[in-house]
């Protein structure tokens, strides 16, 4: 199918679904809808236009941030439920996309092993959190959030919004959290939620999460795990021992967070936390009596810090789920298993290939990193940069990402990089299920970039 006929196909269904949406309305007097005349035309192309001013997100040979273009169910049901426009605040402006919200959410959590939960959508990853540790310093008042020196940096920066102090934790070559400081800021009695990160944003590696966990049995503190990269991996079966293991005791987590607009197939923004306990509602709890007044079943308003929220969010999740289902060996599974082995495969070419530092740790999910070889760090910075710039004129798109050099193996360099020096690296992030089939292609291109700046 051409992405012309694909086009055709995705307006065809959407156009069949909108006449069944409409005729549920169809005992309401007529209304004049507001038309798109030739001044509309004229606006959309020029938009259309303006677009084309990004990399090609949505291309398999985009293979830099970690951007994955929704699914078409996706966009077509945010499209559909946006005839209506619904806010699931209130069930007043949202009835059916409150419910299916609840679903959705739902549906998440039971893909972590949870039955009883309290949860809800929200604009992204960073609310989510922010709601997360906003709870935990409310039920440890006084005391530290801890997170990895590879977390996202957004901790910090919550932390500090909240008025709550941040304490960074170390990391071991793999860039996972060094259980032995985290043991060591324990035992200082100030840390009172830890947050596990399972997948990274720079190498996508996962916090040994399991054995965080034991070390409740000698300290008290709540456990958080960001899981807004690498929750949806807990239904893959390719994964390595450690890797597993973590994503398996994120059942034992006080709280979740992960973000269906990055692997589960979501416009942005669609976020979501999640609560073990359904009891922390408490904290929530608020009056808005000209707001929650049609009917007496919970209101998500009632359950989240945001107000306004996207309706057609919650329905392009559910629509989604509903087409492929969260099953271990379902075809969403598969799609993130593609990705892993097609980060596993890049990552065995550029160890083989001479021209190129691999860090230490394989890849834990579908992030690889790598740098040039060189006589110094500022070398090989500089010879992955020219490499990045010459693969974008082969139309492959990476990321750059500044990594410790202690991550990469003994004798990388002829002099052994300080402690705390970094080095530029590249950085893919395989992320659509299509970058298997188009790793060979890739790889082509890479090579052929390589060969325009660097010796063989």
């Amino acid at each position: 199918m051409t992405e012309a006929d694909a086009a055709g196909e995705f307006l065809r269904v959407l156009a069949q679904a909108q006449r069944v949406l409409e005729a549920g309305f169809a005992y309401l007097p007529p209304a004049k809808p507001e038309a798109l005349g030739q001044d509309a035309t004229r606006v959309l192309k020029e938009t259309a236009e303006r677009l084309r001013d990004n990399d090609p997100y949505q291309h398999p040979l985009y293979a830099g941030q970690m951007l994955k273009p929704p699914h078409p169910i996706a966009r077509a049901a945010y499209a559909l439920a946006m005839q209506l426009n619904p806010n699931n605040h209130a069930l007043d402006g949202g009835r059916a996309s409150s419910a299916m919200e609840m679903e959705a959410v739902a549906a998440v959590a039971r893909m972590f092993g949870w039955s009883e939960h309290l949860g809800h959508l929200t604009s992204g990853g960073t609310f989510a959190n922010l709601e997360a540790l906003w709870v935990a310093g409310l039920l440890a008042p006084g005391l530290a959030i801890a997170a990895s020196d590879q977390a996202h940096y957004t901790h910090a920066r919550i932390s500090a919004v909240l008025g709550l102090r941040f304490v960074p934790i170390a990391t071991d070559a793999r860039g996972r959290m060094d259980l032995i400081a985290l043991e060591a800021a324990l035992a200082t009695g100030q840390i009172g939620t830890v947050v596990a990160t399972l997948g990274t944003t720079a190498l996508g590696a996962v916090d040994p999460l399991d054995r965080i966990l034991e070390l409740r049995s000698r300290y008290p503190f709540r456990v958080h795990g960001d899981a807004a990269y690498g929750g949806y991996f807990t239904l893959a079966a390719n994964l390595e021992a450690e890797t597993r293991a973590a994503l398996d005791a994120a059942v034992e987590t006080d709280s979740l967070v992960i973000d269906p607009h990055k692997h589960g197939l979501q416009p942005y923004g669609c976020g979501c936390v999640l609560f073990r306990d359904p009891g922390m509602g408490r904290f929530y709890r608020h009056d808005s009596p000209y707001t929650y007044f049609t009917s007496e079943e919970l209101h998500l308003g009632e359950i989240s810090l945001e107000c306004s929220r996207p309706g057609a969010a919650a329905v392009a999740l559910w629509a989604t789920q509903k087409l492929l289902p969260y099953e271990r060996g379902g075809e969403f599974a598969r799609g993130l298993e593609a990705g892993r082995e097609a980060a596993m495969e890049l990552r065995e070419k550029l160890a083989t290939e001479g021209r190129y530092l691999v860090p230490t740790a394989e890849p834990d999910l579908d992030i690889v990193c790598w740098t040039a070889t060189g006589r110094t760090l500022a070398e090989s910075s500089a010879r992955a940069r020219q490499v990045f710039e010459e693969a974008r004129r082969r139309d492959l798109y990476l990321a750059l990402a500044e990594l410790p050099a202690r991550m990469f193996p003994a004798g990388s360099w002829p002099v052994e990089p300080r402690p705390g020096e970094t080095v530029t690296c590249l950085r893919s992030v395989l992320m659509k299920p299509e970058h298997k089939a188009w790793l060979d292609e890739i790889w082509s291109r890479l090579c052929s970039a390589a060969n325009a700046v660097l010796a063989p």
